[in-house]
């Protein structure tokens, strides 16, 4: 199959995408075509089930020219790993959370993860 059909099989076929993010993932082309893949089955299905864990601090103004990725990150709470160092507990339990089908991310999840624009 052509890998662009083999990312949108496995990300329709799973029950939750996780993504990674660095500064190398936002640099591939491969990575960019994964998070719009994960975007449109978000919005298509209005479920959540795309979850954005932050691997470093990327400031807000180099998300700009990713415009799925700033929407999402705008609109929705995302697991940060800086932020864990302090409490790696409560951020793996965070993405347990996260993992749980119909389980969302909230501003009210614990201390690893990043609000909403930050």
């Amino acid at each position: 199959k052509p890998i662009i059909e083999n990312i949108t099989d496995a990300i329709y076929g799973s029950r939750k995408t996780i993504c990674v993010i660095s500064r190398s993932y936002l640099q591939s082309e491969w990575c960019s075509r994964e998070i719009q893949m994960a975007s449109f089955r978000l919005f298509d299905e209005q479920n959540d089930v795309l979850i954005l864990l932050f691997l470093e601090e990327i400031p807000s103004r180099h998300l700009s020219p990713y415009y799925h990725m700033r929407k999402l990150v705008k609109k929705r709470t995302y697991l940060s790993w800086p932020q864990a160092v302090q409490h790696p507990e409560v951020f793996w339990q965070n993405v347990q959370r996260a993992l749980k089908t119909g389980d969302a991310l909230t501003e009210k999840t614990d201390l690893p993860t990043g609000a909403a624009g930050c």
